[in-house]
């Protein structure tokens, strides 16, 4: 799989959507259109993914096409061992979060997601990093372009509960992970969050 054709393949998806969402002449919007199913057709190929699959996702994207935003909570508890979710999709742990919700901010996003994916309450500390998706080694690729917003935040209270989109919730120890879902977070994601956190350094990481 080569990378390139995948981020031709978004780059081409987002003018489209730009171009669709602001153009008035019908012969133009006929070609980015056409624009839009040349790169579904090199996603669905690269990604191998179902053509149809694509084309329904980029035809649901309107406006303006712009980078999704998600977060991910990084709660560490009394041991520091940092909590995780065991996903239902794929049966695989990762640290709680997701997209974020449109009305919130960033750190009320990722308390929310923790809330409902682990049951544990939690206060956002601090933005540990800003990652282009892009710029780490993911091993499955994604439609769209993708920055994870890590904060860290400290656990006030709440009970392990599982949810609609996970199938168990525990603490870990950083050096003992279990099998992550490696399409949402790494182990050295996870291993540089707890140097920021020794660390206590202030600046958040980048890229």
């Amino acid at each position: 799989m080569d990378p390139r054709f995948l981020d031709w393949a978004r780059r081409l998806q987002a003018a489209a959507q730009s171009g669709l969402a602001f153009t008035k002449n019908p012969f133009e919007a006929e070609r980015y259109e056409e624009v839009r199913r040349i790169a579904a057709e090199m996603m669905a190929a690269t990604a191998e993914m179902q053509i149809e699959k694509v084309e329904a996702l980029f035809a649901a994207e309107k406006g303006y096409g712009t980078v999704k935003l998600g977060v991910r909570g990084v709660v560490f508890d009394t041991e520091g061992r940092v909590l995780l979710v065991k996903e239902r999709a794929d049966g695989l742990w990762t640290l709680p979060g997701g997209f974020a919700d449109v009305g919130l901010s960033g750190a009320e996003n990722v308390v929310k997601e923790i809330e409902e994916e682990s049951g544990y309450l939690t206060r956002t500390v601090r933005l540990l990093a800003v990652y282009d998706r892009e710029k780490h080694p993911h091993p499955q690729p994604y439609p769209f372009h993708v920055y994870n917003l890590f904060f860290l935040c400290e656990l006030l209270g709440g009970e392990a509960r599982t949810s609609a989109e996970t199938e168990d919730v525990g603490f870990f120890s950083v050096d003992d992970l279990p099998p992550l879902s490696a399409g949402r977070v790494l182990p050295a994601q996870i291993e540089r969050m707890r140097q920021l956190c020794d660390k206590n350094e202030v600046l958040a990481d980048f890229d």
